[in-house]
């Protein structure tokens, strides 16, 4: 089973897949004239602006709810994992999708934004509506969308929850071992896991609101918090800092572990990180109550840098500076070792850096943060999963498919926690490289189809010029079809 799911993950992530990720953002980023540069302060100005109704969520929310899926294991363990089977080079390429990604995040969240619909009184939309409306292709936005509903609400969710219970007992120990029916477990997983999947069954039979408003009371705290701490270790060690810099990016070019692993590591958990392409961002972005489609977009861009460019970017040096890492190679062949008994794909080297400097408090940290932003970005997956299965529903109404849902992605949760990390692992991968694979195809296809987007984009800077009080959207003018919602908010 392990050898089939590790040969269907190199395949789905071969190189073809890291250069698409590379060349999609660094397309958009041409033909947008990098307006995830020349827009950040506009972007800064969205984001507090803007009013949540019965309809959508705010701009603010939308934002916390992207971050919630952004901002979770892939900013802990995620960051570790690149280092270690990538180096310390394998940071740089993260930067470097999350800053061409940021241009790929604003064409999918904005096509998401234009070809959004109102269903059971709230805004719906992602991947598989807009590749249904600006395409005409059902069957591919249904695969889109049967694809995101088994990575999102089967696959992904164990990442995250496996994470939490490394995390925990990490911190506080194993505990007894308890012998059940999966097999033998360390009490604290099975404490961590049954509470993991308890507070999550609340939350979700509790609706998009509830998960909106949970998210935006905790992430925003939460990886502020997480970064102040980053900020204190990397000032204590900061005559180490420029040194740090120069062996990212010495390392980067001629890496350790070979220039394919740390582009290939870098890329893979990048894309993990920030989900630029991966199609799960559009999701949240369809939801916000906006007056135009390209704020939306710029709000959802600046996630990107937010997710990377800050909390990967914080986790990267804090690990760096305390050299509280090992760089592993093909064959599990160790390259550099400087802490012994550690896996990588893991949060011990993030807890065991915190540690060096806070004894005995940066450990139980690192448990904590992570139970937020894994449990926020399992809400987040929940949500995506539950927009697809809507979009499902619009053709072929299945009695119960949300429920079923629902309890998929507690069992998911359930079983990730108490798992090894390898196997969950290599099936989040496998995941996040389908939706990739659909998503960043799809939105290409778009462009060249009709570029609603870039459309979307100048007609926004247009009113910019004009200073107008009040944004408009009108896809008839722009040439934009099916976007009927747009259409007749223009006529009301």
């Amino acid at each position: 089973m392990l050898e089939f799911v590790n040969t269907l993950n190199g395949i789905i992530w071969s190189p073809a897949l890291i250069y698409l990720c590379l060349g999609a953002g660094l397309f958009y980023s041409f033909f947008t004239r990098f307006a995830q540069v020349r827009h950040f302060r506009e972007m800064w100005r969205l984001l507090l602006s803007g009013k949540s109704s019965d309809k959508g969520i705010s701009s603010f929310q939308a934002l916390a709810v992207s971050l919630s899926g952004r901002v979770g294991t892939g900013n802990i363990a995620g960051v570790a994992a690149a280092i270690g089977f990538g180096g310390p080079g394998a940071v740089f390429w993260m930067w470097v999708v999350a800053f061409f990604g940021a241009a790929t995040a604003y064409i999918e969240s904005t096509l998401a934004q234009i070809y959004k619909e109102e269903n059971e009184g709230l805004y719906r939309g992602g991947p598989a509506y807009y590749i249904e409306k600006a395409l005409g292709q059902k069957w591919y936005a249904w695969i889109f969308a049967i694809a995101t509903i088994l990575a999102t609400g089967l696959l992904l969710p164990t990442v995250q929850s496996n994470a939490i219970g490394a995390a925990v007992e990490q911190a506080v120990g194993a505990g007894n071992m308890v012998e059940t029916a999966m097999g033998t477990f360390s009490s604290t997983k099975l404490y961590t896991a049954t509470a993991v999947v308890l507070v999550l069954g609340f939350i979700i039979f509790g609706g998009i609101k509830r998960i909106a408003r949970f998210t935006e009371l905790v992430v925003p705290f939460m990886a502020l918090a997480y970064i102040i701490i980053a900020l204190v270790i990397i000032a204590l060690n900061i005559t180490e800092l420029p040194g740090i810099v120069m062996l990212i990016l010495s390392d980067a070019f001629t890496p350790m572990a070979g220039i394919g692993a740390a582009i290939g590591w870098g890329v893979k958990r990048g894309v993990y990180s920030n989900e630029a392409g991966q199609g799960t961002g559009p999701h949240a972005a369809a939801a916000a109550e906006v007056q135009h489609p390209a704020q939306q977009g710029l709000v959802q861009a600046f996630s990107v840098y937010v997710d990377t460019l800050f909390v990967c970017t914080a986790t990267a040096f804090v690990i760096l500076i305390t050299g509280q890492y090992n760089v592993v190679g093909e064959g599990a062949a160790m390259i550099q070792q400087n802490i012994a008994n550690v896996d990588p794909n893991s949060p011990m080297f993030t807890q065991m850096a915190l540690d060096s400097v806070f004894a005995g408090a940066g450990s139980p940290f690192v448990a904590l943060s992570l139970f937020f932003f894994a449990f926020t970005t399992i809400l987040a997956y929940y949500f995506i999963a539950e927009n697809n299965v809507t979009y499902i529903n619009r053709h072929v109404h299945i009695p119960g498919l949300t429920f079923v849902l629902k309890v998929m992605i507690m069992a998911a949760t359930l079983f990730g926690c108490l798992r090894e990390a390898g196997i969950v692992w290599t099936l989040g991968d496998i995941g996040v490289g389908l939706m990739a694979w659909l998503n960043i195809v799809g939105i290409l296809i778009i462009f060249l189809a009709g570029r609603p987007a870039i459309k979307a984009l100048k007609d926004y800077e247009r009113q910019q010029k004009q200073k107008v009080k009040e944004y408009t959207f009108d896809p008839e003018s722009l040439g934009i079809k099916n976007a009927k919602l747009w259409e007749d908010k223009l006529k009301k």
